[in-house]
């Protein structure tokens, strides 16, 4: 019988043998394999979900390279969802992945991510955002959300009645306080990133709520992450 690659986690206090198995039986989707998704997908892989569904239509560029930590040089001019499906492949062989190379739009969200227990959304536009936001209220399933945009990352989990639109109940302005569009910290998108696959194992595994009715902000120039309630009900 060969070493148990869980071990260490299977000793964590209120997850043992059952969370790995929650996790083992668990099929996810991540909505967007690009600075978010590639670090989510990585860990959650490792963690020992037992599939994933990558959901992306876009391809490898230069300047993804130093945020999107599934890719190589080598894979530039690649589909995102056949790069990572291969990345993942040698780091977590016993995770089924499939791959979707296309982008969701509000009219094909609700289909193809049902059946999944639990979405990530890592996308990067708002009618993206918002599409799996409809999708994942309507399908009854939590969605881990996150987003980087500058020097600022923010993740939370909307279950329990919240939704992202209790946030934004439309699409914002392309500013929305956060300054520095356009540029992003490469390691800002890990950290989030990892965050949302720590959140995920919470909730599949029944260790805990997780951030359910708060979102986290983080500024990373001084680190320190800041706690805002998210009320629910808006679509009431």
């Amino acid at each position: 019988m060969g070493a148990d690659a869980f071990v260490r986690q299977r000793a964590l206090p209120g997850f043992g043998a059952a969370g790995q198995d929650a996790l083992a039986g668990a099929r996810v989707a991540i909505v967007g394999v690009g600075g978010l998704g590639c670090p989510a997908a990585l860990q959650l892989a490792a963690a020992g979900v037992g599939a994933l569904t990558l959901i992306d239509g876009d391809i490898v560029a230069v300047s993804n390279l130093h945020r999107q930590v599934l890719f190589g040089p080598s894979d530039v001019g690649r589909l995102k969802v056949s790069a990572a499906t291969e990345a993942l492949a040698r780091i977590a062989p016993g995770t089924a992945i499939e791959a979707v190379p296309s982008r969701l739009t509000a009219a094909s969200a609700a289909s193809t991510l049902a059946g999944h227990d639990l979405i990530l959304d890592c996308t990067d536009t708002w009618p993206s955002r918002l599409a799996v936001d409809d999708a994942a209220v309507a399908l009854g399933v939590p969605l881990v959300w996150g987003a980087v945009q500058g020097w600022f990352g923010q993740v939370t989990v909307f279950a329990d009645g919240r939704s992202l639109r209790d946030i934004f109940p439309t699409e914002p302005a392309p500013d929305f306080g956060v300054c520095d569009a356009g540029g992003v910290l490469g390691p800002l998108c890990g950290q989030v990133g990892a965050a949302m696959a720590s959140q995920a194992v919470v909730l599949l595994s029944g260790a805990g709520r997780g951030l359910a009715g708060t979102l986290q902000v983080i500024d990373a120039r001084d680190g320190e992450w800041r706690s805002l309630p998210v009320a629910g009900g808006a679509r009431a």
